[in-house]
């Protein structure tokens, strides 16, 4: 009988389903360790066995259950002669983190309005820091340490009750049967991208429920490896106002386009554009998405709702002050978004299907990284042009310019609308001009805007 139980515990033990949570602590012998609930039915199993038992067999059975369970000896005696069932904790485990920790990450959160804990933990220090030398923080070594050693959930739980009262920043049939894109491939571009370059472009409609007459749009570019994001507002979609679009957001691009992917949308696939975008750069491919497949152009839509939809909602805008008030706002996100924000990208997922028989799709991503810094790591720029960049950066006050973005969304809302019967001159949408500055000129500009 004896036996029977010896080799039921052995079967036992190589038959345990492990799970993340509860996890017991101490030094076991394999790799796996055994949950709080494993452990107990395991030592009610023994205790059994260990009740029967003389002194030499008590012995043995002990070091067999400090092997399996990495308990201490004298903790498994007092096991065997207690009752093995789980107690409720008594008292609470205290914070972690005082208030000094919190009131930092109250700035630092607002400060990059309120991202997501995956996104903002691994910068809290340097996030920290820059906005120290801004005045908007106080740091010590203790408050610097508390930052980098914090884990993502304890953010998550901090930021859950810091955010919860404060307001962030914002409250078509294809054409894959035209002889001009039959020439034009349709694809997706691959999300594992090393080199900048692969662009994805859309264009955002502000009609509001009203599509007639000319109106605001927003066309966007997200380079797929590093997330860097250019954004310029048009009044119309002719050729004109797209070429003045696509200019500015070029002179500011800080490496040379690869490719350009967009929808099957008119105002990309015709003569005109395509024209220009090949002698702009002839050696850059030009590629579509399929007809009804979103997906396909899955970055920028994505980035259509949280840097477009986000700020502007779905209301009508349809004047000149419209358009060059949005550019001021895109100018200042500029610099947001490319230089503060960190962003995430998924490095693959795959599916789950859980102990009930659902199925569930589990995402990896890699570190949080601005798209700056993820533009330097690709040594696509000079060491030069490291510098400058950072340079600059290193006196934006990232809270600040939140502020002035809000204060600007304020003014852009209470603009009035179009009135009808009479004319507005699109040229004066146009934004300046930036494709004859070079070098140091260039960066000056940028920044004293």
């Amino acid at each position: 009988c004896q036996e029977d139980v010896f080799i039921h515990v052995k079967c036992y033990q190589r038959c345990i389903v492990h799970s993340k949570e509860n996890v017991t602590e101490g030094a076991m012998s394999n790799q796996e360790k055994m949950t709080i609930n494993e452990r107990y039915k395991y030592l009610r199993m023994m205790k059994k066995r260990y009740q029967r038992a003389n002194k030499q067999e008590k012995g043995r059975l002990l070091a067999e259950m400090e092997e399996i369970t990495g308990q201490h000896h004298k903790s498994l005696i007092r096991a065997m002669n207690g009752h093995l069932e789980r107690q409720p904790r008594c008292q609470q485990r205290g914070n972690s983190y005082g208030p000094e920790v919190d009131d930092a990450l109250r700035v630092i959160a607002e400060s990059m309005d309120y991202i997501c804990a995956e996104r903002l933990t691994p910068c809290l220090v340097p996030i920290a820091q820059q906005l120290a030398k801004h005045g908007e923080l106080q740091l010590n070594p203790q408050l610097v340490q508390a930052l980098a050693e914090i884990s993502v959930s304890t953010v998550r739980r901090h930021l859950q009750h810091l955010s919860q009262d404060q307001p962030k920043l914002s409250n078509k049939k294809a054409s894959a049967g035209k002889p001009l894109t039959r020439d034009i491939p349709m694809k997706r571009i691959p999300r594992q991208q090393d080199q900048p370059g692969h662009i994805e472009v859309d264009l955002v409609h502000h009609c509001g429920d009203n599509a007639s007459g000319e109106y605001l749009h927003t066309l966007q570019l997200i380079d797929v490896a590093t997330g860097w994001s250019e954004r310029v507002a048009v009044l119309g979609r002719s050729f004109r106002v797209m070429e003045a679009g696509f200019k500015h957001c070029f002179c500011r691009l800080p490496f040379v386009p690869l490719e350009f992917h967009s929808d099957n949308g008119s105002e990309f696939l015709n003569q005109h554009l395509l024209r220009f975008l090949r002698e702009a750069y002839p050696e850059a491919i030009i590629s579509r998405s399929r007809p009804y497949q979103k997906n396909d152009n899955r970055l920028v839509e994505q980035k259509n709702a949280s840097l477009v939809r986000a700020y502007l909602g779905y209301d009508r805008f349809d004047t000149v002050q419209h358009a060059n008030l949005l550019n001021r706002i895109y100018d200042k996100m500029w610099w947001y978004y490319n230089f503060c924000q960190p962003v995430m990208r998924l490095q693959g997922k795959k599916t789950i299907t859980t102990e009930d028989g659902s199925i569930r799709i589990k995402r990896a991503f890699d570190k949080s990284q601005t798209p700056f810094d993820r533009l330097c790591a690709t040594k696509v720029l000079s060491e030069d042009e490291q510098r400058r960049w950072q340079t600059l950066r290193e006196q934006i006050n990232p809270r600040q310019l939140r502020r002035e973005i809000q204060a600007l969304l304020d003014q852009f809302f209470s603009l009035p609308r179009a009135v009808p019967g009479v004319s507005e001159n699109v040229f004066d949408t146009f934004p300046i001009p930036l494709t004859i500055l070079k070098g140091e000129d260039f960066l000056v500009t940028l920044s004293s805007d």
